[in-house]
């Protein structure tokens, strides 16, 4: 079979400017090279001699990358592959609908739809050191919950732990939908299904864990038609006394 290597040369066009195509370069470079998070990016001077371009292009090139989440610059140490290289916060604009009661309705439908079939898939494919860290993200949440702090940011760790279980290269790109989603869920209901997230945590968990794909899929679906309920029971309160919610859009803070 022939083999196709599409690299960023074969889609660059006339009109990209010179430090866009030095980028689509370096990008190319950080591929070819297999470098990965934390790996120390060639110094200005190595790379302008090798695409053959002045060191001011190259500092353009690099700006426009960590723009995007690709490099990371550190003062006095140089530059960095980003820890998730081309992921942002926020990346589909959640923050930015008016409406944020609507969307947690709409991204919980789509999350009813998905996440039991990734946790299904999880169940099926997780390797143990994915299912140690799992569990030890799920035991996190718990421990929050029963100090009183806010366990929102390692419940959306929990959820991203299962995702990344599947050992699906696309899976872990649909985190967005859900982080935002476990986020918009808890400001709105007030953390109030603090022992029904331990519970329903636990059962995903420990299924995940006993590579049970039916038991996974049943947890999952469980624990999001719970919050479903609970959002339902929102909404038709505020519907009853004509009320708005008063709160604001999130962003996520996962990196």
């Amino acid at each position: 079979m022939e083999s196709h290597h599409v690299t960023f040369e074969t889609v660059k066009t006339k009109e990209t400017s010179l430090p866009e195509r030095v980028a689509e370069q370096i990008s190319q470079l950080i591929i070819d090279r297999h470098l990965t998070a934390e790996d120390k990016l060639p110094n200005e001077f190595e790379l302008a001699a090798q695409l053959n371009v002045g060191r001011g292009t190259i500092r353009e090139a690099v700006k426009l990358l960590a723009a995007r989440n690709i490099l990371v610059i550190r003062r006095g140490k140089g530059t960095y592959i980003a820890r998730h290289p081309g992921e942002i916060d926020d990346p589909l604009g959640f923050a930015y609908y008016p409406d944020q009661l609507q969307l947690a309705m709409d991204l919980l439908e789509v999350r009813i739809q998905m996440e039991p079939w990734v946790a299904a898939v999880a169940a099926r494919r997780a390797s143990e050191e994915s299912i140690q860290v799992m569990r030890e993200n799920c035991l996190l949440v718990e421990q929050d919950i029963l100090a009183g702090v806010n366990h929102l940011p390692k419940d959306m760790e929990f959820h991203v732990s299962i995702a990344r279980c599947t050992q699906n290269l696309v899976v872990p790109k649909l985190i967005p939908i859900i982080t935002y989603s476990v986020g918009l869920f808890g400001a709105i209901n007030g953390n109030t299904l603090l022992s029904e997230t331990i519970i329903g945590h636990r059962a995903v968990a420990d299924a995940i864990r006993d590579h049970d794909p039916a038991a996974a899929e049943r947890a999952m679906r469980d624990h999001l038609e719970q919050n479903r309920v609970e959002l339902d029971a929102i909404l038709e309160e505020l519907r009853r006394t004509g009320g708005e919610w008063s709160g604001q859009s999130i962003l996520p803070p996962l990196r």
